[in-house]
């Protein structure tokens, strides 16, 4: 029987590809659109992406690193490493040397910035080396994604300090997208002895708490925005931002309930996340206390 040749990937490519690029180019997205909002100097807000970018490139590199033996055991043909198109060795070179840019260059900005992107990517890291397993799962999303205003907004000259509702807001949403982002998972975690916060509620549970998180979210940015914006047009941003995550975020609970695709909820939350970073870009000065 003649068989049939597949095209070769290239090693360059796997290696991008091991990086989690979905979640990577996220993160690095929002730190933008927050140093925007924040009214970063050029200089200083190409710094703050760079070194955040180099930070989720290292805890996306070290993910698949660490579960190569577990994403082979379930046959992940998304996974690079798993599949052999990348070597062991260059996943771990880029894993160390994004680490390194990644934690040394917001020290250039401020020691604050410094101090709390090195607890960012730690958390992270301390998820792929086994807190995912635990009940306590949730708890380096909540610190990440609540302490990535805090890079941003503390990385200005003087620097500045983010308000509460901003990084409560990141926090939050670090609860939605942990959920959401293990849904599609469960059974291929069970198999390999992974079971997190979401895993030990089950799908329905964990989904309705992630919408819920989102809800929330959409609710204290927009209570952050009346409080200290003003004018017509901060009311129609705030009220219209709430209204679309609300609609988005019900809908998900309706499919999660409904047993339905668990991709599309991820997806749900990517979309509420560009509305959230949409109104935090017409935030302006509001970011800072």
């Amino acid at each position: 029987m003649a068989t049939i040749a597949t095209p070769k990937t290239s090693p360059v490519v796997a290696l991008l590809r091991s990086c989690h690029p979905g979640p990577t180019a996220t993160v690095t997205f929002l730190s933008l659109v927050l140093g925007l909002a924040a009214g970063l100097e050029p200089l200083t807000l190409a710094l703050v992406v760079v070194g955040v970018l180099a930070g989720q490139l290292s805890i996306g590199f070290s993910n698949d690193l660490l579960d190569v033996d577990r994403d082979r055991r379930v046959g992940r043909t998304d996974k690079p490493l798993a599949q052999g198109l990348v070597s062991g060795q260059a996943v771990a070179v880029a894993a160390v040397a994004s680490f390194v840019v990644g934690v040394a260059l917001p020290f250039s900005l401020s020691l604050t910035a410094g101090l709390a992107h090195v607890v960012l990517v730690v958390s992270g890291w301390a998820y792929n080396v086994g807190l995912k397993r635990t009940r306590w799962s949730v708890v380096p999303f909540v610190v990440s994604f609540g302490l990535l205003p805090v890079v941003v907004i503390t990385s200005s000259d003087p620097p500045a300090t983010p308000a509460a509702w901003v990084v409560a807001v990141g926090a939050v949403f670090g609860v939605a997208i942990h959920f959401t982002n293990v849904l599609p998972d469960l059974g291929d975690d069970a198999a390999t002895g992974v079971s997190g916060l979401p895993h030990r509620l089950g799908r329905r549970r964990a989904g309705l708490v992630a919408f819920a998180a989102l809800a929330v979210s959409a609710g204290l940015t927009a209570a952050g925005q009346l409080v200290t914006g003003s004018g017509v047009a901060a009311v129609v941003v705030a009220v219209a931002g709430l209204v679309v995550v609300l609609g988005l975020a019900g809908t998900g609970a309706v499919i999660v309930a409904r047993g339905g695709a668990t991709r599309t909820l991820f997806r749900l939350v990517l979309a509420s996340a560009l509305v959230l970073v949409v109104q935090l870009a017409l935030s302006g000065t509001a970011l800072v206390a």
